[in-house]
């Protein structure tokens, strides 16, 4: 004999046009918000809303109890806004009539109430009431997002119990395929990011050394804003950029690999200094989403010989050299222009700075210099900070690859935690001074009919 199951009222003020309602624990929930999952095992109470509008109803008894001892209280609804009212975040599974009258559409669609249960509650798990002997219906609507289907006429207590749980862990189930779809697809978008972001350098023929770092600030978040290139064009020049558009994200990540690939392009045109930053300039202009967005970049072009190098500064930090037998420090640059994208007319003058002949030259991002200098509510690490940083580890003998990891690795240690900005760190090293042969062979040869200048 089947065994009624509740009609229970719940009184749940609400307030006409205020979309949160207040749940049995005082607090308030937006509709289709997520249940709380019950513990594994099925050994928690678990709450139905029964969605009906039989006035003489089935679900007369307060509560079903399982053969476990376990609960199941039920709150019905005579309708969907009914139900929207009573749906709140200790509710964990949804049974809906599917002969709800207020549901009936004139084309006939016996799934009309499913179809809106759905949309009002993606995160629970749904169960559908057919009438007995419809297989063809029942199969319908598990097909279309419900967890299972229950018959009117074969309804009873243990079998209602058993499908709510069942219902309640299938959903929960397929929740975790979902994130892990998700969590594939954010993977693969994470590596399609860096490689636009964070490329191989073109340096073929070239007698520097080069090392790069990338570590998004936030934990598992996507790649940010940060990005950087290095190059050498055809008359031996070494060209290498830096920089980081404000924010974090796929938007600005997908900003940055566009100025990136303007860069490249522009560099292996020949352009360099005021006319190549002008040009990104635009670039960024149009490719903004608004005119908040702007981005700080550093470039430096490193002649054939190796011992000088153009510099410009939009907005961006200094880089760091360190020359053999002395101890490291920032380039002097004091007349660097505005980030691009903050004023239409901006210059960026190109300054000449002398590298020597052996040297190691770090360029990085604000990320690396933004960090505590001892933990939270510490002042900042700052450029000073780095410097001193940065010489311990080169005292300690380490270089290229390992000197990147391990100022990446202080700086997060030295914050007490995971750096809130991404951190993006590049070096570029002439590991020996190059003899006057070795230099007069590193530069190309002139023009035909024309002869080289003397040097003095």
């Amino acid at each position: 004999m089947p065994v009624p199951v509740p009609r229970q009222r719940v009184s749940t003020p609400s307030t006409p046009g205020t979309p949160g309602t207040p749940d049995a624990t005082g607090g308030s929930r937006t509709p289709g918000q997520a249940p709380a999952a019950p513990a594994a095992g099925g050994g928690t109470d678990l709450v139905l809303l029964v969605i009906e509008d039989d006035p003489t109803g089935t679900f007369t008894v307060p509560e079903l109890v399982d053969a476990s001892g376990n609960r199941v209280r039920v709150r019905t609804a005579r309708n969907l806004t009914e139900a929207e009212r009573l749906l709140t975040d200790d509710v964990h599974c949804v049974l809906v009539d599917l002969d709800l009258a207020s549901c009936r559409t004139d084309d006939g669609d016996r799934l009309a109430p499913l179809h809106h249960v759905l949309r009002l509650a993606p995160r629970h798990a749904v169960l559908a009431l057919t009438p007995s002997g419809d297989a063809a219906l029942a199969a319908e609507a598990v097909r279309v997002g419900a967890q299972d289907h229950l018959c009117r006429e074969e309804l009873d207590g243990p079998l209602l119990s058993r499908a709510i749980r069942y219902a309640v862990e299938r959903k929960r189930a397929d929740s975790v395929q979902v994130k892990l779809a998700e969590s594939r697809l954010r993977a693969q978008e994470n590596a399609r990011l860096e490689r636009g972001l964070l490329p191989t350098p073109l340096l073929q023929g070239s007698e520097l050394r080069f090392a790069a770092r990338y570590r998004p600030g936030r934990s598992r978040a996507l790649l940010g804003g940060d990005f950087y290139d290095t190059v050498r064009t055809p008359d031996g020049t070494v060209h290498a950029m830096i920089g980081d558009v404000c924010g974090h994200g796929p938007d600005e990540a997908a900003l940055g690999v566009e100025l990136r690939i303007a860069w490249r392009a522009l560099t292996l045109a020949g352009l360099c200094g005021d006319e190549l930053l002008s040009t990104l300039q635009q670039v960024l202009e149009h490719e903004r989403d608004n005119e908040e967005i702007f981005a700080t970049l550093c470039t430096v072009d490193i002649a054939p010989d190796g011992r000088r190098a153009g510099l410009c500064l939009a907005g961006h930090p200094s880089p760091l050299i360190a020359r053999h037998g002395s101890a490291a420090r920032l380039l002097p640059y004091e007349d660097g222009g505005p980030a691009l994208g903050l004023l239409p007319r901006a210059r960026w003058p190109r300054r000449q700075v002398e590298l020597g002949g052996a040297w190691s030259l770090m360029m990085y991002t604000d990320g690396l210099i933004e960090g505590r200098s001892a933990g939270p509510g510490t002042p900042r690490l700052g450029q000073d900070g780095m410097v001193e940083m940065i010489n311990r580890q080169l005292a300690q003998g380490l270089g290229g690859e390992e000197l990147l990891e391990a100022a990446v690795a202080e700086v997060r240690k030295l914050n007490g935690g995971e750096l809130t900005d991404d951190v993006a760190v590049l070096l570029l090293a002439r590991e020996k001074a190059a003899t006057a042969a070795e230099d007069r062979s590193a530069r190309p040869d002139p023009a035909p009919g024309r002869r080289a200048p003397r040097r003095r």
